[in-house]
């Protein structure tokens, strides 16, 4: 269990740095890596006490982080970065 929880995290970091990386999101890396393990731990926990999943820990954790990331609004952290210029 606990593999499968960190191994699911590290995935949801990974995809968070290539979504900054291909331009995807907005958020900064850091930011983005939090938002991903944030919807990674809500997706595990959804999984460990009502059995709902996307199949395996690792697609859970790509669909979990994809969705946070997707779900926070970056367009509106990228432009208030453009007006500060």
């Amino acid at each position: 269990m606990y593999f499968s929880f960190f191994g699911s995290l590290v995935i949801g970091g990974i995809v968070a740095y290539l979504t900054e990386k291909w331009d995807l999101t907005h958020h900064g890396v850091l930011q983005a890596i939090i938002i991903a393990t944030g919807g990674v731990f809500l997706l595990y926990m959804a999984r460990v006490m009502f059995g709902i999943s996307f199949g395996s820990p690792g697609v859970n954790a790509i669909v979990g982080a994809a969705g946070a990331l997707i779900l926070i609004p970056s367009e509106a952290a990228a432009r208030r970065r453009r007006r500060r210029r």
